[in-house]
C-alpha cells in the first residue's frame, strides 16, 4: 500500500488548510484512518481519526478546530484545519488508526504555521 498525504504549506496563525490522503487499493475504505502529526522534537502522534462507520475522534489539542472526513467512495480522507496555531507545525501523515493495521508510512506533508 502506498500512502500519500498532500496539501501542506506555510500558513499564518489563524489560517486554514485542508490536507488530503490517498492510498492504493481499498486501504482507506477498509480501515479506520488517522491523521498523525510529528512536530519538531516530538514523536509522531494521532491528531484525528475516522472509523469505517464515520465516527470521528480528535486529540484535545485540535478538537474544535480540525475536522476529519472521508468521501463516499472511500478513496480520500481529508483533514480540514482551521484556526491554525504555531504548535500545529509538523509533518502530517495518514495511516490506519490502529497500529497492527498500519502500512509503511509515506513521506507526509509539511505544515508550517508562522507569521
Amino acid at each position: 500500500v502506498q500512502l500519500q498525504a498532500c496539501g501542506g504549506g506555510l500558513v499564518q496563525p489563524g489560517g486554514s488548510l485542508r490536507l488530503s490522503c490517498t492510498a492504493s487499493g481499498r486501504f482507506l475504505a477498509a480501515n479506520a484512518i488517522g491523521w498523525f502529526r510529528q512536530s519538531p522534537g516530538k514523536e509522531r502522534a494521532a491528531v484525528a481519526g475516522i472509523t469505517r462507520d464515520g465516527d470521528r475522534h480528535y486529540s484535545t489539542a485540535v478538537k474544535g478546530r480540525f475536522t476529519i472526513s472521508r468521501d463516499n467512495a472511500g478513496t480520500t480522507v481529508r483533514l480540514q484545519m482551521n484556526d491554525l496555531k504555531p504548535n500545529d507545525t509538523g509533518v502530517y501523515y495518514c495511516n490506519a488508526l490502529y497500529r497492527n493495521l498500519q502500512e509503511p508510512w509515506g513521506q507526509g506533508t509539511q505544515l508550517t504555521v508562522s507569521s
